[in-house]
Parts: structure tokens; sequence; C-alpha cells
């Protein structure tokens, strides 16, 4: 079904309150696991229905933040959530303690029942009126920064659409924009920090509520970290500094050679070339046809994929005013159809949509067909190692987007995937040390996120900013307000993702079948176990990251 045709109906709380209670008892009155599995079949189609109608409405409200009925609808979900999220966790209690727990782990895996587990330390009735407070506050940041009104030459132009001149090849129009830029994070500067210091004081009360000392613990679970703890991603961004970061900077100071410049200044990040980093040479129409045709030369299981997502119109991309900024893939259950949601700018972005995105899709497109729902439940770092290794298994096409600058791309791309990595860890360094320190003020976090910054990425300057040279520059990274602790998960991805791009640079097919294997493994494993299934190291082993940096400078 095509989504615009999708139908959407109110998610009825008393009625689904209802037939979770007809499920828990009739889970509690069988007589066998076989008994106990087919109610968890209804489980799955109850919670599929559930779902569907919440993010039929998140899409739309994301696709017009000013929309009034889907706005009001996302307020209706950001107010439920928390209260259906409580009637799952009934449930969830009674299967984790069922008397068939062995037949049933049997049918839907450990992986399950360790998530299961997670969730249970991670919620508790009592803290629902929190969690209302904080959805309402991660929906007052998005539509703070999807609101965002900039006068630019004539038009009035939100962040996203800014993206084209941020990254101009000029460089004075690259200056004249970032200004622009860092003038409306100025002016929203309080407001931006009051909802931050909410946030932090938000969640560290939900995690004291849970008998935990900060939201650490807690925030570890909500991301299902089954299998690493905060000490082993310590120790990988520890290898990150050491070896990481000096072979980033070395890339950096190469740029700034190839840009002609005596100092990089934050204006210049992300800008590859002195002409300017290449740019997808057709309409949006037509990068959504050559992806059609990359995916469907790229394997049989791509083309059906592609093929389906085109058909149904599964893709909203285009950058507009009061869309929400960013990029995500989501998925509908009862229609097992994954869906794409960015903002087209006319920049290389888009293209990495069409890789990146689909990455995620795809796999979830193949995860749909598994009957055992609780398989698609993966956690981050797995979902990012498909869409960030999908990057660059579709390498080889990008003369289909780039014409004679694929090559341009090619170098860009892999020095941005190294680039990214040290930012990323930063960003989740970042965030353990503020939920360490709640009672930091918006002054002391900022001197924090400057203060890591010297150690992560040295060779940046501030030079002509006033927010950004503050220690401001986090306010940009909307995971950090709306999603708490992921974006190591990126990291933890991309390297894994250079591990395939070492693999399909010697034998591109024997690559292929690892990646084809990883997503249909989904969430049947746990990450670290996953990997090694797969021919991968693993990231928090001693010496993955030095064999990356030593692979990469050959």
């Amino acid at each position: 079904m095509k989504f615009c045709n999708m139908p959407y109906e109110r998610v009825d709380l008393k009625e689904t309150e209802r037939e979770f209670k007809i499920l828990l008892d009739d889970f509690k009155s069988s007589k066998s696991g076989e008994e106990q599995f087919q109610v968890h079949q209804r489980f799955y189609a109850l919670t599929d229905q559930v779902e569907t109608m919440m993010t039929i409405a998140q899409i739309r409200h994301n696709i017009d933040t000013t929309d009034e009925f889907y706005s009001k609808e996302q307020d209706y979900y950001d107010e439920i959530s928390p209260k259906y999220n409580n009637y799952v966790i009934e449930y969830v209690k009674l299967i984790n303690e069922s008397p068939f727990r062995k037949e049933l782990e049997e049918k839907i895996g450990s992986v399950a029942f360790k998530n299961m587990d997670l969730a249970l330390k991670a919620f508790d009735e009592k803290l629902i009126p929190l969690m209302q407070e904080e959805n309402a506050l991660t929906s007052r940041y998005d539509k703070l920064i999807a609101g965002a009104k900039i006068q630019w030459e004539g038009e009035t132009l939100n962040l996203s659409l800014m993206t084209p001149y941020t990254k101009s090849n000029d460089r004075d129009v690259r200056k004249r924009a970032w200004k622009k830029v860092d003038e409306f994070f100025e002016e929203k500067g309080e407001e931006l920090d009051e909802i931050y210091d909410k946030l932090v004081k938000n969640r560290t009360k939900q995690a004291r509520e849970l008998g935990y000392e900060n939201y650490l613990q807690l925030g570890y679970y909500r991301m299902k970290r089954n299998c690493y703890d905060k000490e082993m991603v310590e120790k990988y961004r520890n290898q990150i500094k050491k070896y990481f970061v000096p072979f980033a900077e070395k890339l950096h100071e190469e740029r700034r050679e190839r840009l002609g410049l005596e100092q990089l200044n934050y204006i210049d990040e992300g800008i590859y070339f002195l002409e300017g980093n290449p740019k997808p040479t057709g309409s949006p129409e037509e990068i959504m046809e050559a992806g059609q045709q990359m995916y469907r030369e790229l394997s049989p299981e791509t083309r059906e994929f592609f093929d389906f997502m085109m058909e149904n119109q599964l893709f909203d991309v285009l950058g507009r005013k009061n869309k929400k900024a960013g990029g995500y893939m989501t998925y509908l259950p009862v229609y097992h159809a994954p869906f794409i949601f960015a903002n087209f700018n006319g920049t290389s972005g888009d293209v990495d949509v069409i890789t990146h995105e689909c990455g995620h899709a795809f796999q979830g497109y193949l995860s749909g067909k598994d009957p055992v729902k609780e398989h698609r439940d993966i956690t981050m770092e797995t979902a990012e190692i498909h869409s960030m290794s999908m990057e660059f298994f579709t390498e080889k096409w990008m003369e289909k987007f780039f014409g004679d600058r694929a090559e341009d791309y090619r170098k860009m791309h892999l020095e941005d995937a190294a680039a990214f990595i040290p930012y990323g860890c930063m960003v989740d360094e970042f965030q353990h040390f503020v939920y360490e320190n709640p009672e930091w003020t918006p002054k002391e976090r900022n001197e924090k996120w400057k203060e890591l910054e010297k150690i992560y990425k040295p060779h940046l300057d501030y030079t002509g900013s006033s927010r950004f040279a503050s220690g401001g520059f986090w306010q940009k990274q909307l995971h950090i307000y709306d999603y708490p602790l992921y974006y190591i998960d990126y990291c933890l991805a991309q390297t894994c993702a250079l591990q395939y791009k070492a693999k399909m640079d010697k034998d591109f097919q024997g690559a292929w079948e690892s990646y084809l294997k990883l997503c249909k493994l989904s969430a049947s494993d746990f990450f670290t176990s996953l990997i090694k299934e797969v021919g991968l190291r693993s990231p928090f082993e001693e010496g993955c990251v030095q064999e990356i940096v030593e692979g990469l400078t050959k």
C-alpha cells in the first residue's frame, strides 16, 4: 500500500488496555509453552497495530511540523506512549517469569530474554509523568530547530535548507552562511540551554527513582546494551584517541593543503576540494531513478527491496520549510514496510540518503519477513553497520550520481568516514561527563565540550563565531537531546564498516555475502557474537582500531 493511502486512526488507550488485559489473562491460563507462544503471536499483532499508527502519525508530523492535526497527534502520543509502554512491560514481566520460559526461549531466542531483562530494569510505572515530560521536551527541541527562520538573500530558510550555502565552494558564501547559523544558535541559546538542562535533570531523576546513581546505567539499559558496558566503551574510545585521532588529523592536514588554506576554520569542516565538494548531477527524481538502477544491479535481494520502496512511495526526501531536520529510517510493521525520511538539499548528502538510510531499510525489509518479531529488535550499533557498510558497497555505482566527479566522491567519503569517528566518540564522552555531573551549569557543559574538542579535533578553529566558539556547537547535534547515549553506536558501526571496505576491495562478492548474512541474522544473536560470525573483528578488541588505521594508511 502506498504511504499516502495508509489509513490512520488514533490509538484508543482504553481499548488497548482492555486488549492487553485479555492477553495477560490468556497467557497466565495457558497450560504449555506452545499455548503461551500462540498468545505471544497475538501480542505481536496488537503491538504491530499500535506501533504502526504511532509511526504514521510521527512521520506525517515530521513531514510538516506546523500541521495542526498531526501536531496534536504527536502531543497525544508524547503523553500516552509511556502508559502504553507500561502495558508492554506488564506483559514482558509475565513472559520473563513464565514456567515455560525454556520452550519460549527456544522459539524467540536468548537475546530476546536478555532485552526483556534490560527493559524491566529500565522502566517503572512511577516514571510515567517524567517520561511524558521528557517526550514533551524533545518535541520542543525538534520544533525549535525545525522552525528556524533564517533570512538569506531574500528567502526564509531553515537550517537544513542552509546546508548548500554552509558547504559552498565559495569561502565567502560559507562564512556568511555559517554566521547566520551561528546567530540562530546564539539567539536561541538560552532556550536550548533551558531545554537541555531540564532533560538532564529529568533523566537523572528517572534514574534515581529506580535506584541508580545517575542516568548512565539507565541509559545503557534503554539502549539495550546487552553485551558490553561503559568500561568497554571507554577502552574503545581510548583506542580512538591513541590511533584514530592522529590519523584523522593527518587527513585534515592534507585537506588543508588541498584547499590552499593557512588554517582550517570551522566553516571549512566538511569541505574537501577547492572547487567544492562533488554534488549530484541530477534532480531529486533522477537521483531516485539512479538509486533504483543501482540496487537492481547490486543483487536480487536489493532489487526486490528498492522496487517495493518505490512502488509504495515509502520515501519523503525533499527538503521543505517546516519539515523536521535530519533523516531516518523507520518501520511500519502492519505493512512490513520500511519508510525513509530525509531532507534533500542539493549536496552529496542526498546520495548518502540513498545509500545509508537504504542500508537500514534493506535490513528492515529482510527482517520484516522473520516471523519472530524480537529478531527485528536490533541494537543500534548493529543497525548502523547495515547503513554505513551499504555506503561502501554502493561506491562503484557513484558515476550514476556524480558523473566525472565520482572518484572525488569516493575519496571524500572515505575521509569523511574516518574523520567522523573521533567526533562521534567526543559526542559520547561529552554525554558521559554530563550525566555524571547533572548539576553542571550550561557554561560548565560548554567548557567540557571545548576541552574535548582539543583532544578529539585539535585542528578546529572557531574564529568568527560567537556561540560555537564558546562551546555551544554540540547543540546542533539532535541526538544529544533526543537520543541520549546513541552516538557511540555510529562509531562502533563505522569501525566495522571500514573492515567491510577492506574486505570488498579484495573480494567484493565474499564481502557482500557476509553483509547479507549479517542483515538476515538481525537480532538473533548479540552484537559481539554476530560480528565474529560474519568474519569481523570486535571494535572492543585491543588492536582492532590499530589494524584498521594501518590498513587505511597503506
